[in-house]
């Protein structure tokens, strides 16, 4: 196989985990590293313009992908990540940091270091990141990297989380043993035969025994490849099935048995209504959070409650771990009956299709522009290929309630929440699309301005993505929950940063609307423009903003406020 080293032993593992990208920044520390992964020339190394943005386009790398990577140097460029990686072990993405070290030689000579906080303990960047990842190596001898690398990748990819790699700066190019067989790495994600014969028996006995089963998606169904066997169990038992906010488009919207989101006071029309009525809930890889739950008034009641999740199945009276997600599901729904009168409720109560209906198209196309029309204009450009990414905000809320077509694919960084993180996760994410697939992100202005740069990354590499930038003034989402001065930013010329970003070799553009006609015209050269990014930057009043996120942010702002308890 000839000579390896440990650069390019690492090469080789993430190629063949599935990656044809990652995502670096240089540093002194790691530049004989990003030369040794250059020696494989079928991964190909993606320049961001700092760390955070490096991080967050790995997370919207490992959506489209299954997994990614980025590669930063010693401190000042692992510690710039730490944020972006932290949302993606919130999110169960399998992202792998890699960061260069010291060298070897400097804690014997007991060296004082650049690029860190002036002491002789070189450890603590590892300690800080062995809390948010599921496994976190040093390498500091050549030959114990072929195991360290293995290890932190295979957990990675069994847990779906993030893990670290710190490798010294003196070892990169060290020779090291070749890679032995890539199946050797992957933990093998199964249950003990007889925990899942004990859960699927205790599922079975319970849906039996309900007058008004109904399934409820969660957003570790993709994480844990339960998506299609989740649907398995939803067309056996022929209930009405709603999914989490978070879950969003992991069962079909236009499937019989979808009734909507479920999202307490903030459910789409009729959910609500039928979630509470149910007397069974499998809930299939929830997350029950201050903000998938509208401030905790959105918690399916535990005497109801079937909690299937990543490796153990919680029941009202009984739990049954080393049990894995798909498996239950799958054998679930060979064991069920057919149990329809959630669904049959729902269709009596609703009498209509799923979903807040759109206004029609304004009467006045001259007059200014609406949030109502802008989303009405963005779900008209949504087809079967096509992804709509949305940003921490009042796009959360218009995204959720856009009707997706069967093929369509929603991404929202919801348990995490960190604004700024659409931008660089726009380009990570297009980055790792199949061909056909199109791109539309919805940005507020706010979250846009922590990140923007990214955009001449995104112009760089020639993506077509359409970006809707929502220029509100401000923090729209952070005044619902409390209003302050503080939520006021500076305006920018959002389409006038384009041709600065283009230079001399880009082709991106930039186009602004405020009026509906404005944002029509917008659109229809969107569809012609080839060869880069089209961001339309669509001006719109503060305070106009979807009549659920008033709703959650009140509840929202409610749970944030309890006084402490006495006693």
């Amino acid at each position: 196989m000839g000579a390896f080293t440990v650069g390019n032993y690492l090469a080789t593992r993430l190629e063949q985990i599935g990656l044809k990208h990652y995502f670096m920044v240089p540093g002194d520390y790691n530049l004989v590293l990003l030369d040794e992964l250059l020696s494989n020339r079928n991964i190909e190394q993606i320049g961001c313009c700092n760390e955070l943005n490096a991080a967050y386009a790995a997370d919207g790398y490992a959506r489209a992908n299954g997994c990614g990577a980025l590669i930063t140097t010693f401190n000042v460029g692992a510690f710039s990540a730490l944020n972006g990686l932290a949302g993606a072990y919130a999110e169960r993405l399998p992202v792998i940091l890699v960061s260069s070290g010291h060298n070897t030689n400097d804690p014997a000579a007991n060296h004082v270091l650049h690029h860190t906080i002036g002491t002789h303990d070189f450890s603590y960047q590892y300690e800080m990141f062995r809390h948010v990842t599921c496994a976190a190596v040093r390498v500091l001898h050549a030959d114990n990297a072929p195991s360290m690398i293995d290890h932190a990748i295979g957990t990675a990819l069994h847990e779906r989380k993030p893990a670290y790699i710190e490798i010294a700066c003196n070892l990169s190019d060290a020779p090291c043993l070749a890679p032995g067989p890539f199946e050797t790495v992957i933990f093998q994600r199964s249950s003990g035969s007889s925990a899942l014969d004990a859960a699927v028996k205790r599922a079975t006995v319970l849906l039996a025994e309900a007058k008004k089963p109904l399934l409820l998606a969660g957003v570790h169904l993709r994480a844990f490849g339960a998506i299609d066997a989740f649907r398995e169990l939803a067309e056996a038992l022929g209930c009405a099935v709603a999914v989490m906010p978070n879950a969003k488009g992991f069962f079909p919207e236009e499937h019989p048995q979808y009734i909507g989101i479920y999202w307490g006071g903030v459910s789409t029309p009729g959910c609500e209504p039928i979630v509470d009525w149910a007397d069974t809930i499998l809930a299939a890889g929830p997350m029950f959070t201050d903000y998938t739950t509208a401030g905790w008034t959105a918690l399916p009641p535990p005497e109801h409650l079937i909690d299937a999740q990543p490796g153990h199945v919680r029941f009202p009276d009984a739990e049954c771990t080393n049990v894995a997600l798909a498996d239950f599901l799958s054998a679930v729904a060979r064991k069920v009956s057919p149990k329809n009168a959630t669904l049959e409720q729902y269709r009596r109560l609703m009498g209509k299709p799923v979903g807040e209906t759109r206004p029609p198209a304004s009467s006045n196309p001259g007059a200014a522009l609406t949030r109502a029309e802008l989303w009405r204009q963005i779900e008209q450009e949504i087809d079967a290929k096509t992804t709509l990414l949305v940003e921490t905000g009042d796009s959360w809320f218009n995204g959720m309630y856009t009707h997706l077509p069967d093929g369509a694919r929603f991404e929202i960084e919801m348990q995490w929440g960190s604004i700024g993180w659409a931008v660089p996760a726009t380009f990570g994410y297009a980055m790792g699309l199949e061909p056909g697939r199109r791109l539309i992100s919805v940005i507020g202005d706010g979250s846009f301005q922590l990140t923007a740069q990214e955009v001449a990354n995104i112009i760089r590499h020639g993506q077509e993505t359409l970006v809707f930038l929502v220029n509100n003034r401000g923090y729209v989402v952070e005044s619902e929950i409390h209003d302050g001065p503080y939520n006021y930013i500076k305006n920018w010329d959002y389409a006038g940063l384009i041709p600065a970003w283009n230079a001399e070799d880009g082709h991106g553009l930039g186009l602004k609307a405020t009026t509906a006609e404005e944002l029509a015209s917008a659109i229809e050269r969107a569809r012609n423009h080839h060869g880069g990014p089209i961001l339309i930057e669509c001006q719109i009043q503060h305070d106009d903003c979807s009549r659920q996120l008033l709703k959650w942010g009140a509840r929202v702002a409610h749970a944030n406020s309890r006084p402490p308890q006495q006693g």
